[in-house]
């Protein structure tokens, strides 16, 4: 049974990556979904290992059919998930509704998240028929875990097909089925298995063929598709117009004016510009609109090498033209990280994607801000864009963009808002154009070949009603900044994306519920009504152990989301480092269920050196999280390794809980094998949402950190 509990381990953590990242990629990239899909999966996985609870004694047989359906679930799981949209007739390049996508979630997770959750209930029972305890099978299954955690991240640096990595998926586990029943050689079943493997193997082979084929579902004038890091990259070609998508949602289009439009009202606005760094969005054209200023030097750093590579191909001869010009640097780094060692420029123009997700959202902070301050020359000038509604603002919207006005604020004296439905913001530490002359002379004097771009329109943003309008109301706006510890963007982008779906979302006030004083109110109120659930409970055996089980899974799962957000933050999005991250915490999950399950055994008759091994492991958790909180308030970086620590401490202290809620005062541990680990993930579903959705985005992460603190300590009271 060890290795059957290795694969449920490896086959769910890759499975659950694979689809995560095809819900990601059907859906446009719109990281709720995303969040929502993985609380999702949690929940179905619990739902797994609830259902045939009370078969004590499951079969061989039985365990192997269900790794040949968790074998086919996968692979069918992604092409429903392409087909979704053709199947609920959407209009090519819109939202399916809420529902619509909330049900393709649901049931496009419901089989591989079931099945993941019954295997390791059944395989667990048998494990522990063996003389064996729950913590030892959960160790294994969190080692298989760790396996699936480090072929994903070499999957993705390797840049290996979603669609591959499905294959391989079913393949792991049908081979699984096929060694569970090899003492079974007649067995028709073990024949059919074999059969489905080579079949698997079949489609690996055709796998180019077959991806193409699916893409080709929602892009009919396709060209060439690849995964990379960062999402999907999809080249299409309509006549003469080439359009690159990242995650389906459209990047870029070679016939439009959105690169002139961005560039020329920031670059106008500088006397000369001679050094300039373009942080993202340069292959849309930024960097042919800006050669037209004859610099010195154009550095342009972007993050997804392999949008860069792949479109570059088929973009217009002006734009590759422009990125071979021998002025012109191409550097592939995080453009937060590049620009701690960069050079110091006149003009900083960032092409980044708007601040919908915890990604994006890192370069419209105040840190971001006060980082391209510092690189820029006495005189320069930031520009970057914000899309917006041209003539109403919602109030989520005007939120949203008054925390990042105000985020700017902060550190350049000089702000300036040009409207429209592409907003240009630029500011500086010296005064910028208040009057469209100065602009439109120098359009004029350096004979700039334009499309949109003109005097007269230059004047029509400077002396429309809406540019008085929008500047009195960002002033006006009492708005909290936008900062890396407190994302109140990402709030924003949900509401705003929400309101799509639900108008009234639309007129939804956040500054009201963001308020000192409300969370003031919600903290007293939780601690009232926290420590009457935890006492009520501690009396019923089955009960405290159960929600200790899940107040555990529940801060584990919050804090991990901390330190990856705080990583993030720091750091960069760099996906192969992210992974290690979630390997490391695979790793602390194991050797907690292992270490603290030989600690346990050997005391096994002292009830009283049992009890205080609970309660180390909590004070454990206070610890950690205080020194969560500290590290964030100071807001010191922390390396790789120091993180990467600090989640393998949160793995231990959450398997730790698990592991001595298993073995405490428990005689059968059949019998709590159903109930602790669907409280183990239970807890981790609530975490998930609530942590991500609410408490970090709404609260900060530095008063998340205390609030799950509060969990710990009453937690104590289950001990």
């Amino acid at each position: 049974m060890n290795l059957s509990l290795v694969a449920i381990g490896l086959v769910s953590i890759l499975g659950q990556v694979v689809l995560l990242r095809e819900l990601n990629v059907s859906f446009y990239g719109v990281e709720l979904i995303y969040l929502l899909a993985l609380g999702i999966w949690l929940f179905w996985t619990a739902v797994g290992a609830v259902i045939g609870r009370r078969i004590q004694s499951p079969s061989l047989n039985n365990i192997a059919i269900l790794f040949i359906l968790l074998g086919i679930a996968i692979p069918l799981d992604i092409a429903f998930i392409r087909y979704s949209r053709l199947l609920f007739s959407a209009t090519p390049g819109a939202y399916l509704t809420f529902l619509q996508q909330l049900t393709v979630a649901v049931i496009c997770i419901l089989p591989a998240g079931l099945l993941s959750g019954l295997l390791f209930q059944w395989t667990a029972k048998i494990y522990i028929g063996e003389d064996r305890t729950l913590a030892v099978a959960y160790a294994i299954e969190s080692m298989g875990g760790l396996i699936g955690g480090l072929f994903s991240t070499l999957f993705i640096m390797w840049g290996i097909r979603n669609c591959s990595v499905a294959i391989f998926c079913a393949v792991i586990s049908i081979i699984t089925s096929v060694i569970i029943l090899k003492g079974l050689k007649k067995s028709p079943l073990r024949w059919i298995a074999i059969t489905m493997i080579c079949v698997s193997l079949a489609l690996f082979w055709n796998v180019s063929s077959l991806d193409h084929w699916m893409t080709r579902w929602n892009h009919p004038n396709f060209l060439e598709s690849k995964d990379s890091p960062y999402g999907r990259i999809t080249v299409t070609k309509l006549y003469n117009q080439v359009s690159v998508w990242e995650n389906d949602a459209l990047a870029f289009e070679t016939e439009g004016t959105d690169a002139e439009y961005f560039c020329h009202l920031t670059a106008l606005q500088h006397q000369k510009p001679q050094d300039v760094l373009i942080l993202g969005g340069g292959i849309e054209g930024i960097v042919s609109e800006i050669v037209k200023y004859k610099p010195r030097r154009i550095d342009y750093v972007e993050l997804n090498p392999v949008m860069l590579n792949m479109a570059k191909k088929y973009l217009p001869d002006e734009i590759k033209k422009s990125l071979v010009e021998p002025n012109v640097h191409i550097i592939f780094a995080d453009p937060r990280q590049y620009l701690e060692k960069s050079y110091t420029y006149d003009l900083i123009l960032v092409g980044m994607p708007e601040p919908t997700s915890g990604q994006a959202n890192r370069f419209y902070t105040r840190e971001f801000f006060e980082q391209c301050s510092a690189k820029l020359n006495p005189g320069g000038i930031l520009g970057f864009r914000l899309r917006t509604a041209e003539n109403f603002w919602t109030k989520p919207l005007t939120s949203r963009n008054a925390s990042i006005y105000s985020a700017l604020q902060s550190v350049f004296p000089e702000v300036l808002f040009l409207p429209g439905t592409i907003n240009i913001v630029t500011a500086s530490q010296t005064t910028l154009p208040d009057s469209p002359e100065t602009m439109s002379h120098r359009l004029q004097d350096m004979k700039i070949t334009t499309r949109l771009i003109s005097s007269n329109y230059i004047h029509y943003l400077f002396t429309n009603d809406r540019f008085f309008k929008t500047r009195d109301l960002l002033k006006k706006e009492n708005a909290l900044p936008n900062t890396d510890i407190r994302p109140v963007c990402y709030q924003y982008a949900f509401i705003i994306w929400l309101s799509k779906f639900f108008p009234r979302l639309a007129l939804l006030d956040l500054s009201s519920i963001m308020d000192k004083k409300f969370f003031k109110q919600s903290l007293l109120l939780l601690c009232i009504i926290l420590p009457v659930i935890f006492l009520l409970s501690r009396s019923r055996p089955a009960p405290r152990r159960a929600l200790l089980v899940a107040t555990a899974g529940f801060i584990g799962m919050v804090l991990e989301t901390i330190l990856i957000l705080y990583y993030q933050a720091k750091h960069g999005v760099l996906y192969q480092d992210i992974g290690l991250l979630l390997m490391s915490f695979m790793a602390g999950l194991a050797s907690g269920a292992l270490t603290v399950n030989k600690a346990m055994l050997r005391q096994v008759k002292n009830q009283k050196t049992l009890r205080l091994y609970g309660a180390a492991l909590l004070i454990g958790f206070c610890i950690l999280c205080i020194f969560t909180e500290m590290k964030i308030i100071k807001s010191t970086s922390s390396g790789l390794i120091m993180i990467s620590f600090l989640m393998a401490t949160t793995g231990f202290l959450v398997a730790g809980i698990f592991t001595h809620a298993s073995l405490y005062e428990v005689g059968d541990q059949k019998i709590i094998v159903s109930p602790l680990y669907s409280a183990d993930l239970i807890g981790g579903f609530i975490g998930s949402l609530l942590g991500s959705l609410i408490l970090i985005p709404l609260a900060g992460m530095s008063v998340t950190a205390l609030i799950i603190l509060l969990f710990a300590v009453l937690s104590l009271t289950l001990i």
